[in-house]
């Protein structure tokens, strides 16, 4: 199985698609990426996804990979989740299994907060509920106006590599890197600043998420890098007060993106919880 690529209006723009498995599924699996990031980060796992029998889709959101940002887009959380619902309106998905990684976490979980019973699991990668969390350093940078923006000004490709490798414990991938880096454009940079300085506390509504969600106990699978230098792994089982009856995996020899330092856990583990779920509701 390959995954194929082709553009979809949504939301006032057009964004690109990686897509696999029965393309007229009413449920899906669905791929939330972080910053920097796009689509492309979950080619593997999209392939893995269709692979089992399911529709998978991943997306650039607005002002990431190729999608630019309609105009008046707000780059919030509540813009980008408001983005989500118009895709999967867009392509006709109804139920939804997320996958999400760094700031996708926020945005999925926004998205399945005003939406709870379309939601059938969820799949978090160094990302969740965040209660109490203090931003990283570099987000406190990007947070402070003109700082941020001399910063991001300085973002030449050796720096690139050097500021998000050298704080993996494996080192990550130079095409996983380069990739990350040919998106990460002037408009992309602009977008983090404003997502990041609308974002006053990133472990707002901590409580009403748990309120809301928890008594459903959806289905969860967490997996976080143990030596993640931005989101500290402690946060891997706090998602079980949300998501009770999560399955959680802390990573020991990774960081911060554990699709790519481990690709083949990171697959097997995901494989695993798509067919667990999808027995458990057959029956």
């Amino acid at each position: 199985m390959s995954t194929l690529v082709r553009g979809v209006e949504a939301g006032g723009t057009r964004t690109r698609l990686r897509t696999a498995g029965p393309q007229d599924a009413r449920d899906a699996v669905v791929f939330v990426h972080g910053n920097p990031g796009s689509a492309d980060d979950w080619d593997a796992l999209v392939d893995a996804a269709g692979a089992v029998g399911m529709r998978a889709v991943a997306f650039d959101l607005p002002d990431f990979g190729t999608t630019v940002a309609p105009s008046g887009f707000v780059h919030d959380v509540a813009g980008y989740a408001a983005f989500v619902e118009a895709l999967l309106a867009a392509l006709g998905i109804e139920r939804v299994h997320l996958v999400a990684h760094d700031f996708g976490g926020p945005i999925a979980i926004a998205w399945a907060a005003g939406r709870p019973d379309r939601l059938l699991s969820v799949t978090l990668l160094d990302t969740g509920v965040l209660p109490g969390y203090r931003w990283h350093r570099l987000a406190r940078v990007w947070r402070t106006p003109v700082l941020g923006e001399l910063f991001q000004a300085t973002a030449t490709r050796p720096a690139f590599r050097w500021l998000v490798g050298s704080r993996e414990p494996r080192g990550l991938p130079r095409a996983f890197l380069d990739g990350m880096y040919d998106h990460y454009d002037r408009r992309t940079r602009r977008a983090v600043l404003k997502l990041y300085r609308a974002t006053s506390d990133p472990g707002a509504g901590a409580r009403e998420l748990a309120a809301l969600l928890a008594p459903r106990d959806i289905p969860a699978l967490v997996i976080w890098g143990e030596h993640d230098a931005y989101l500290p792994s402690s946060y891997a089982a706090r998602q079980r007060d949300v998501f009770p009856s999560a399955d959680v995996h802390v990573l020991p020899a990774s960081g911060h993106w554990p699709f790519a330092d481990a690709p083949e856990t990171v697959r097997r583990l995901l494989v695993e919880h798509l067919e667990r779920v999808a027995v458990g509701a057959a029956a």
